[in-house]
């Protein structure tokens, strides 16, 4: 809007408003506002905001005009059912926004709950007819403005600095707002609109102003309060979701035989093991570490030690030997025959000594 157009709604655009205190602590109390039922003056956009007599509603007010990036705020008066903002672009391009909420009886709730955390959605399209709030309720009306809401907006809008303009406070949120602004009369469409800015901004004041309120569209109490909670009712459907560890197919049944097969390979496996006592794992990354730390250096893996083995080298054996003299295991590799002096060198130690030994002998019959 232009600042012409704006003029019957910026006080300080008021002629005879010089010298009043426009500032936060004056604003709206030390000014000179008509009153309802005075209509104030018409304005451009009456009909696209439906202001005046004929819509039952004054247009706002707003103490000045914001500096760039700012934006003051409308949100008290007598009667009122919405709160206006009036914002500023960087090109001084002015923004005039209304925020009002109603209830219709065209959408249902959804909310989805998981390990994950819970979504809480709307659903107004066709498909979702059959759960609408107006099918549990035909006579509900549709549409129809919530005056209250405003008080709750304002509370909202008053908390995100959407008023620190009066003041030229260059609030972060304004500033956000007002980039949203378009520098042409056409929609961006690289953006969102200011509108749809707002709109995300303000959805949580509904989940507020449906604390402590009924479930039905009307007040169905003899008393304006109640001393004590109520109980209601409404229409809802529950969906569940259970998860099992079997499967949930018949033919899923054909790896039951291999799952049998599986578990009795390992009962095997330990009731070998319990009597022998645990075997020590030399592929652990830590045995092999230091098993790798403590062996002599290979002629055959020369090299090796910066790329990794490559060709031959993948293929050679290896295998761990046990110094009787010393008890110090290593690695040794090529065949598992060895020279008549190693193994001469390398003989079987006393079996009482080195208990690794005679549980290897045992698995292997032989060392």
């Amino acid at each position: 809007m232009e600042e012409e157009e704006l003029a019957p709604m910026v006080f300080s655009l008021w002629p005879g408003s010089n010298g009043s205190d426009t500032k936060i602590s004056g604003w709206p109390l030390k000014v000179d506002i008509p009153v309802y039922p005075d209509w104030l003056n018409r304005t451009a956009v009456d009909d696209l905001f439906g202001f005046g007599p004929k819509y039952g509603r004054r247009h706002p007010v707003f103490p000045k005009l914001p500096i760039e990036y700012n934006s003051v705020l409308n949100g008290s008066g007598a009667f009122i059912d919405s709160i206006y903002l009036l914002t500023t672009s960087a090109d001084k391009t002015y923004m005039l926004c209304s925020l009002r909420g109603s209830l219709t009886k065209d959408c249902s709730t959804q909310y989805n709950a998981s390990m994950s955390g819970g979504v809480l959605s709307a659903h107004c399209s066709k498909e979702d007819e059959a759960f609408s709030y107006g099918k549990s309720e035909p006579s509900a009306t549709n549409g129809v403005i919530n005056s209250d809401w405003a008080n709750v907006a304002t509370g909202w809008a008053l908390a995100l600095s959407l008023n620190a303009g009066i003041e030229d406070g260059n609030a972060s949120n304004a500033r956000m707002l007002s980039q949203f602004i378009p520098s042409k009369p056409a929609l961006e469409p690289s953006l969102p609109s200011i509108a749809e800015a707002l709109a995300v901004l303000s959805g949580c004041t509904l989940l507020i102003s449906t604390i402590d309120a009924p479930f039905k569209h009307f007040w169905n109490y003899s008393s304006t309060t109640l001393a004590e909670p109520q109980l209601q009712s409404f229409a809802a459907m529950v969906r569940t979701q259970d998860y099992s560890s079997g499967g949930t197919d018949r033919w899923q049944n054909v790896f039951h035989p291999v799952l049998f097969w599986t578990f009795g390979l390992n009962l095997i496996c330990l009731i070998y093991m319990l009597p022998k006592r645990m075997i020590t794992d030399f592929t652990d990354p830590q045995n092999m570490f230091l098993l790798s730390l403590n062996s002599s250096a290979s002629q055959a893996l020369e090299g090796a030690c910066g790329r990794g083995p490559e060709k031959e080298q993948l293929g050679l054996s290896w295998f761990i030997k046990c110094d009787a003299e010393r008890y110090h295991f290593f690695i040794h590799e090529g065949k598992r025959k060895v020279s008549k002096k190693s193994r001469l060198r390398l003989k079987e130690i006393d079996l009482s000594r080195c208990l690794i030994v005679r549980i290897f002998k045992s698995l292997f019959k032989k060392f």
